[in-house]
């Protein structure tokens, strides 16, 4: 009977998402933003991101906070942050975020570099219309 060992394994999975969601709040409260967008990320949180990046902004001189973190994000971070805004640009709430991640990639990627990002073309069709 294999019952107890999947529960014991779903609530250890329990547990470890809930202490990954209180570190994340310690790491906004402590204004640790890079690591913030870390693990909002590797926790599929589009939602936890956007509100990183909104808190980023609402800093002094946050535009060049939010370069010198966007740019500082691995190749796989930065994709995952491409998909996201896709959908942040579509409601008008959220678009001046987006936009400031575009602007960041677009200023701090090659072209070529660009291209290589898994879902870049679906990204591009999608954020052309609203853009």
């Amino acid at each position: 009977d294999v019952t107890e060992t999947e529960e014991k394994e779903a609530q250890a999975k329990q547990e470890e998402q809930i202490l990954k969601e209180q570190e994340l709040s310690n790491l906004l409260h402590e204004k640790r933003y890079l690591k913030a967008l870390g693990l909002a990320i590797s926790l599929d949180r589009p939602h936890t991101v956007l509100m990183v990046v909104k808190a980023i902004l609402k800093e002094t001189d946050g535009r060049k906070h939010l370069e010198e973190n966007i740019v500082r994000l691995r190749k796989d971070q930065k994709e995952a942050v491409l998909t996201f805004l896709v959908t942040w640009n579509t409601n008008s709430r959220n678009c001046h975020e987006a936009q400031a991640v575009i602007e960041t990639l677009l200023k701090h990627e090659a072209p070529d570099s660009l291209l290589q990002y898994s879902g870049i073309k679906a990204a591009v069709e999608s954020l052309l219309p609203y853009t």
